[in-house]
């Protein structure tokens, strides 16, 4: 699926679906924004949604179903073991993957914390790409190290390097060297770097990895959270790929992994994950930690109805029109922000548009938190909620020193089949006023910092009165406009 071009000579995302089903949105006066921040601790995961007009949060569990979807989720099988939708869902999984076994989980982070359980020990050495949040806090708390060797291009918000999600290889091969595979449990790939705004990896890097892993015996697990925007990335950028259809590409990852899993909320469109395996004895390692933090091994948390969702969901994910929205929608943000001069994460990935807080508010010391000041403005500006990705999604160190991170960005998540153009358009221009005002914006500190996920439920407080200046320029530049 490609842009339309309109006879106006403007290529134009076209929404391969039509709205049968909605949800009435509240846009509250900016005023109330500022109170909301405020009640909120100016941590946007505490925002209400009730004072939210765009939630570009995330695309984790709320992008909309397809009428397939809904339809499946009536011919559910409620039995607590032995059920028939458990085993659609399964058959599903060892279709697109090629895979034997698979064991259930209520989403990502659950598959996260078994595969930790089941493999790592004090010592240990985790290599990735790129670290996800709580991926990386499973593996510290049992006593492992993540080291990350991403390419250098990956740490590059400004770039035309079409995969900079790969690994470096030569960092991986002086990792194996200096630590020995002894201390290396597993080497995780995580398909489209979330943190580093979407970024994806080719398939002939993750051939090279895998392939440098099984010279060592080192076992290797992808986290396919974000396949379905690496999926399309590598058919319509990696030109060895481009005569392969979605589903050859999707079983051409598959079989270069010994466990593969994933959070539905993402590959799926509905809510629950799983992990994949071929190998038996990988399965018994980790099967009896199924029923212990999940539930049985035919429902692992999830709803029945949510499985019948998936199920519909992967297959879905094989349509390349389908996977196209996300990817294409934007690309078409990230265009319409540079051409108003704000700085954005290129070339654009999947998951969202990912604005670089550094440099969109130079004014701010990493200290005080530029992407979670960006977001709070953001949302002061446009009721639109975005995520931080930067400093405050990382955690301190043992000593209490805090690591800051290799990028500060605001992420506007674009849930799928969710947003009109006319709403991609208003936080465009939400934005691009933002970007001329962007002197007023000043920092945060914290009021009540976490130890672990401090980004999670964390509250903090502007350093001055910047969030009342900043409402004031707004209500004298828009005047009764919301």
């Amino acid at each position: 699926m490609a842009n339309i071009k309109f006879f106006s000579g403007e290529n134009i995302p076209l929404e391969l679906h039509k709205v049968r089903m909605v949800q009435k949105l509240n846009l509250p006066p900016v005023e109330r924004r500022v109170e909301a921040a405020a009640e909120a601790g100016n941590n946007t995961f505490l925002l209400k949604n009730k004072d939210i007009f765009l939630d570009m949060l995330t695309d984790s569990g709320v992008n909309a179903m397809s009428d397939r979807q809904t339809a499946a989720m009536l011919i559910c099988d409620d039995s607590y073991a032995g059920s028939a939708t458990f085993t659609r869902l399964e058959e599903k999984v060892h279709e697109i993957f090629g895979t034997k076994f698979f064991l259930p989980a209520h989403q990502g982070r659950a598959c996260e914390n078994i595969i930790a359980q089941a493999f790592v020990r004090p010592g240990d050495i985790i290599p990735m790409n790129f670290h996800f949040t709580t991926t990386k806090a499973h593996i510290t708390r049992l006593g492992g190290r993540v080291e990350e060797l991403i390419i250098d291009e990956g740490l590059q918000t400004t770039s035309d390097m079409p995969f900079k999600g790969n690994f470096d290889l030569d960092k991986l091969r002086a990792l194996i060297e200096r630590v020995g595979v002894e201390h290396i449990p597993f080497l995780r790939v995580e398909a489209g770097t979330n943190l580093i705004g979407g970024q994806p990896l080719s398939l002939e890097n993750m051939r090279a990895v895998c392939g440098i892993c099984r010279e060592h015996g080192i076992m290797t697990v992808l986290d396919a959270s974000l396949l379905q925007d690496n999926l399309y990335f590598i058919k319509k950028r990696e030109a060895a790929c481009a005569g392969m259809s979605i589903r050859e590409i999707t079983r051409a990852i598959a079989d270069e992994f010994d466990i593969i899993y994933f959070s539905a909320r993402k590959l799926g469109f509905a809510r629950g994950g799983g992990i994949a395996m071929r190998d038996k004895a990988l399965c018994e390692r980790m099967k009896e930690l199924v029923p212990m933090f999940e539930g049985f091994l035919t429902y692992g948390g999830m709803s029945v109805r949510e499985m019948e969702a998936i199920t519909v969901g992967l297959e879905e994910t094989m349509d390349e029109d389908v996977i196209s929205q996300g990817p294409i929608f934007i690309d078409f943000m990230c265009n319409e922000l540079m051409k108003r001069g704000v700085p954005v994460v290129t070339p654009a990935g999947g998951l969202g548009c990912h604005l670089n807080a550094r440099e969109f508010l130079p004014q701010i010391d990493d200290h005080e938190y530029p992407a979670g000041a960006l977001a709070i403005a953001v949302y002061i500006a446009g009721g639109v909620r975005g995520m931080e990705r930067g400093t405050l999604s990382e955690q301190r160190e043992p000593d209490g020193t805090e690591p800051i991170a290799d990028v500060e960005l605001l992420r506007l998540a674009m849930p799928r089949r969710v947003f009109t153009m006319s709403q991609v358009l208003y936080a465009v221009d939400r934005i691009a006023w933002l970007h001329e005002n962007r002197e007023l914006v000043g920092g945060l500190r914290w009021v009540e910092e976490p130890s672990s996920l401090r980004f999670f439920f964390g509250r903090l407080e502007p350093t001055s009165d910047w969030q009342q200046k900043l409402a004031r320029k707004f209500r004298d530049d828009f005047g009764d406009s919301l």
